[in-house]
């Protein structure tokens, strides 16, 4: 028997994991943490339904936390097996996976300092040893590569253009060697078209089964170019010699802005001004993206060649120590501050807010999802005040919002994808989507000729048939 169980992402776009069986082989596809609502996060502190020695290998789409994260945590449990995934990938992990542990023991220690008492220490989900001991389990593979994982299973990693690395995996599974093989592929996240620097997602052509994500299954991304509109943002910033803030993921979107901004600078679109990168780990990032220049696209590899490194921008400044990111509160205005995080939860970034906000001379520019609640939704929802450090700071900076950042494919560029096909699957499995998103995903699928789509529910195992 060939099956696959849904152990995350299944009804709720985090927690990415799945289990796939094959007569007495186990193999686990990422293995990411839940993220968002505390019911959900409260997953992780759960053991998986499936012991995780059972498990004899793994495959990874990327690095995101939320395919990667429970790594970690699954090597305390008794997991050995070796983690297959792209080169980039591996880089990212220890970058991420290092972070995430921080940030674990950090949440314990405030529980520990201000809430708990010492007779109910809160403890990390996973600590840095953890991650020590998963990262030499990581194996790199080469996109195209047919790699024999298990005896019965073989997988190829793919191009999803997402992030740095990212990959759909297409996998032939034999239950024994006189039985018909059965090709399936899962998409892992795929990335939106045409988005600066990395290649988009190479097309499947044929399989028996598909499971493809459905983020935005019920949405399509603006048409508005992005490089017009954060030019404007960029001249206003000159023109009222202030200093614009962009809270930024760390990882593909610091290093999206730097390219973008160095393109508007070589047409002339805008002046060079300073521009701050202000995250050790976007700095990091930066540096694994400049080693691996095989997943640029053909216009990035160029601009790579041309300039000795896509990320040359004279005016760059990388701050990885905590002196030079006060030193940039010493330069004049007007100057670019990118910083991390994203929707400005932590990170250095609160010091710049706290320091630019009052100033109606100044723009904050959000770049990326706000999660309801987080201090980005509440500057992109208007309030007058943020509370920073434990100071309600008042806001005065313009904000804007710059839509087309986004790392998913729309519907309509997943629907493209899917429609490569030479022939329709037997069956499409939707996940990684809210309720909204994949009931009109399916309901877009089901009306081809010959689809037929299923979300499964948490935990549900199907059987993946070679016969019609």
């Amino acid at each position: 028997m060939i099956s696959l169980r849904f152990l995350g992402a299944a009804g709720t776009v985090t927690g990415s994991k799945y289990a796939l069986t094959v007569g007495d082989q186990k193999l686990l596809i990422d293995c990411g943490l839940f993220q968002g609502p505390k019911e959900l996060r409260l997953q992780n502190w759960q053991p998986l339904p499936e012991a995780a020695s059972l498990f004899q290998a793994m495959l990874l789409t990327h690095a995101h936390i939320d395919h990667s994260g429970y790594i970690p945590r699954l090597v305390r449990q008794g997991f050995r097996g070796r983690i297959f995934c792209t080169s980039p990938t591996v880089e990212l992990c220890e970058l991420l996976l290092t972070d995430s542990a921080k940030i674990q023991q950090e949440e314990a220690d405030y529980l520990n300092r201000h809430v708990l008492s010492a007779h109910q220490p809160a403890l990390p989900l996973y600590n840095e040893e953890d991650v020590a001991a998963a990262l030499p389990l990581l194996k790199p593979i080469a996109y195209g590569q047919k790699l024999q994982i298990l005896p019965g299973i073989q997988a190829t990693f793919h191009e999803a253009g997402h992030i740095l690395g990212s990959a759909w995996l297409e996998l032939i599974l034999q239950e024994s060697p006189n039985s018909a093989p059965v090709r399936l592929v899962m998409s892992g996240d795929l990335g939106r078209e045409n988005a600066p620097i990395l290649r988009d997602s190479e097309p499947p052509v044929e399989c028996d089964y598909l499971v493809v994500e459905s983020t935005y299954g019920d949405r399509l991304h603006s048409d508005e170019p992005i490089g017009p509109r954060l030019a404007e943002v960029v001249r206003q910033t000159v023109s009222q010699k202030g200093v614009l803030v962009i809270p930024a993921f760390a990882v593909e979107r610091a290093q999206e802005l730097i390219y973008i901004l160095a393109e508007l600078y070589s047409q002339r679109e805008i002046a060079r001004i300073p521009v701050f990168l202000d995250s050790p780990m976007a700095t990091q990032a930066t540096h694994i993206f400049e080693r691996h220049r095989e997943c640029y696209d053909e216009e990035a590899k160029e601009r790579a060649l041309l300039s000795g490194g896509l990320l040359n921008y004279r005016k760059l400044k990388l701050c990885e120590t905590r002196e030079q990111s006060k030193a940039i509160g010493r330069t004049p205005p007007p100057v670019v501050i990118i910083s991390a995080s994203g929707m400005a939860t932590g990170g250095r970034v609160l010091h710049h807010l706290r320091r630019y906000l009052p100033d109606p001379r100044n723009i904050v520019l959000l770049v990326g999802y706000q999660a309801e609640g987080t201090r980005g939704w509440r500057l992109q929802n208007g309030d007058q005040s943020l509370r920073i450090f434990g100071e309600d700071v008042e806001v005065r900076a313009r904000v804007e919002v710059l839509d087309g950042f986004s790392g998913h494919a729309d519907y309509r560029q997943i629907n493209r994808w899917l429609k490569s096909l030479r022939v329709a699957p037997k069956r499409v499995f939707l996940v990684h989507g809210e309720a909204a998103a994949l009931s009109a995903q399916k309901a877009r699928i089901d009306g081809w000729a010959g689809w037929y789509a299923h979300v499964p529910e948490a935990l549900e195992t199907v059987e993946l048939s070679s016969r019609c």
